[in-house]
């Protein structure tokens, strides 16, 4: 299940590497102002299909992917988020 999500991780890194190509993903890393609203805009949307109860499953992978994008845009790696929640751990 969580191999997806190891597979977006791995995939967003590629395009990071890879400045000349022209993707989706690449705008969103190399425009950060982009990629804030869209993590904004995404919740919102979120959000709202939660209180309407539709395309609540879809709505949330658009949150993960574009969280996923400007996490790695800005530098945090998901691993060290993940070590951050399980130092939480009681």
């Amino acid at each position: 299940m969580f191999k997806t999500l190891e597979e977006l991780i791995s995939v967003i890194r590629q395009r990071k590497r890879s400045l000349t190509e022209e993707s989706y993903t690449n705008k969103l890393l190399n425009n950060k102002k982009l990629s804030v609203e869209k993590v904004k805009e995404e919740i919102t949307e979120l959000i709202d299909a939660i209180e309407k109860d539709t395309n609540k499953v879809h709505e949330a992978a658009d949150v993960l992917y574009h969280l996923m994008v400007l996490l790695e845009a800005n530098g945090i790696k998901i691993e060290d988020v993940m070590n951050e929640l399980k130092n939480r751990q009681k």
